[in-house]
Order: structure tokens, then sequence, then C-alpha cells
């Protein structure tokens, strides 16, 4: 019963986070793309390309994203009941390991890369995104299993 009341709540929490900071680095990274090229893109044009990315990628890269974190944090919390280290700091490199994986999966099964957002710098954007993710989780629930 821990797991569906502390658990699940706060691996949510992450996921949003991690979802939402993945899909606002993909969208940001194409609109500087076009911009880059000459396109004028305007601030409506901007907010209205963000909301419909994250609308859009929240039934796929978003699911993809949480079974791929769940996998994850499972994983390092077995690895952080053998290894006395920083809790933080190993979900954050679960995360980034996710996350990875998530990326070079996708190029790899679909022969391109499906998320743009994910082409040169935007790749390593979207690692820190998981980290971010990783570190969270791990901070709430380091906060909530001491309450």
């Amino acid at each position: 019963m821990l797991v569906l009341t502390r658990l699940v709540p706060l691996f949510l929490i992450a996921w949003l986070l991690s979802f939402t900071l993945a899909s606002l680095c993909h969208s940001l990274y194409v609109v500087n793309q076009l911009v880059n090229v000459g396109i004028e893109v305007s601030f409506d044009d901007s907010a209205r390309l963000i909301t419909d990315d994250w609308l859009g990628l929240l039934p796929t890269y978003g699911a993809i994203i949480a079974i791929a974190f769940a996998l994850a944090f499972w994983c390092a919390s077995y690895l952080n009941n053998k290894v006395k280290q920083p809790t933080q700091w190993i979900f954050a490199l679960a995360g980034t390991g996710a996350m990875t994986i998530v990326l070079i999966a996708i190029e790899s099964i679909m022969n391109i890369n499906i998320i743009a957002g994910a082409r040169g710098w935007g790749f390593y954007a979207q690692l820190l995104t998981g980290a971010a993710g990783g570190f969270v989780f791990a901070t709430l629930k380091t906060k909530f299993a001491s309450s």
C-alpha cells in the first residue's frame, strides 16, 4: 500500500516535471532552428507551439518516458539499498540513463530522430530533464519518507 499512497504520487510529480521540461526543450529547440534559418516566430506562435507540442507528445513520448522512469527508478532503488550514496545523485543518474536509452532506442527503431528537439545540443537538454526528474523524485521520496 505504501507504493500506491506515497510513491506513485511522487513518481507522477517527477515524471510530469521531466516530461514538461523535455517537451519545452523540444519546442524551444525547434523555434530556435526556425529563427536560425530566418523565419520570424512571434511570441503567440511560440506559445501555441509549446502547448501543441506538450499535448501532442504526451500520449507517446510521455508514456515512453513514464515506462523508462519506472524501470530506472526501480533499479535506482535497488542500487541505493546496496550502495550507501546520496540518493538524489543515484536517481538523477537513473533519470539521465532512462532518457539516454529512450532517445537512442527511438532513433534506432525508427531510423530517424522523431524528437526534433533531441538533435545537437537538444539531446543534452533532454538528458538534463531526465536528471531533474530523478533528482526531484529522490528529494520528494526522502522528504516524505521521514514524515
